[in-house]
């Protein structure tokens, strides 16, 4: 057995980890709290809220009150209501565009650290053409030619997260692919494909937990804005970032249609970058520990 495979190994099963680690740092901690508590709000917000977020119940941009607890939007519907089924369309869209960005970014990279040559040249020149555009330009972009359907915007911004997510990947997988496990898998004749997603791939879990923490703020933010801009879900859909942006003009009258749905996505975004942070943090301390290790292993074979 060489000095390399208890590393191998511990990679395999190194996310759960990563991410009790990150947890119960007071970094991890705050930011799960922050993000599970608009997580809950939408998840409630999807099962019930008080009154139809569509119904024009109330006179416009009336102020709140005990039977109104936030008041009224600019056409008089339920604030509240609104609030609570907004956000989830939000949440799923985020994770999905996440999801899509960090994977195909992240096969693209370590394809073209471990294939090299033509092929390296190849995907980075073109995701170097995708980094001319910002991800909310190209998101625009493609959703102001063929029009504002959800699963094109979810699309749209996973496409703006591959070349950053590759980048990335890249960088940390071409020490991962000279390692001798990988040679000696290659001796065996396996294929380039299974050698990237049995053993490389395993073998970069904390960058990848750390880029999926980070792409999923930026997905937030970018969906939010979309909506309003008036790219995201049509009206009369509830979305909290089109009642920003319905709501501006009655900002001094009744600042709280705007208000909380601004800060729950704020909440959301400083809470899912936190636990980030919390990962990259958990995920430096492993690696120094699996340094450690082997440094000691090694000296204890010296000793012998």
């Amino acid at each position: 057995m060489t000095a390399a495979t208890p590393s191998k190994q511990l990679r395999r099963h190194e996310w759960l980890t990563l991410l009790q680690r990150a947890a119960v740092s007071r970094r991890g901690t705050v930011g799960l709290s922050l993000a599970g508590f608009v997580v809950l709000v939408a998840v409630v917000g999807a099962i019930w809220t008080p009154d139809s977020p569509t119904a024009f119940l109330y006179e416009p941009l009336q102020k709140p009150s005990v039977q109104v607890l936030l008041g009224g939007d600019y056409l008089g519907r339920d604030v509240l209501s609104r609030v609570l089924a907004g956000g989830w369309v939000l949440l799923v869209m985020a994770v999905a565009a996440t999801v899509i960005g960090v994977s195909l970014g992240a096969f693209q990279g370590i394809e073209a650290a471990y294939l090299g040559g033509r092929t390296d040249t190849m995907i980075m020149r073109g995701m170097d053409v995708f980094l001319a555009f910002p991800a909310i330009v190209l998101a625009l972009l493609i959703v102001g030619t063929v029009g504002p359907k959800l699963w094109l915007i979810v699309l749209a911004v996973g496409l703006g997260h591959v070349p950053q997510v590759a980048r990335v990947m890249r960088a940390t997988a071409l020490d991962i692919a000279e390692r001798d496990y990988v040679k000696a898998v290659e001796l065996q004749g396996v294929k380039p494909t299974r050698i990237i997603t049995g053993e490389i791939l395993p073998n970069l879990v904390s960058p990848l937990m750390v880029e999926l923490g980070l792409r999923l703020t930026y997905s937030i933010v970018v969906i939010a804005g979309l909506s309003f801009l008036g790219f995201g879900q049509q009206p009369p859909a509830p979305s909290w970032g089109n009642m920003i942006s319905e709501n501006r003009i009655g900002l001094q009258t009744n600042p709280w249609a705007v208000v909380v749905p601004a800060a729950l996505i704020a909440l959301l975004a400083i809470g899912t970058n936190l636990f980030a942070d919390a990962v990259a943090r958990a995920a430096i301390g492993a690696d120094r520990e699996v340094e450690q290790a082997f440094v000691r292993t090694e000296a204890a074979k010296a000793s012998q």
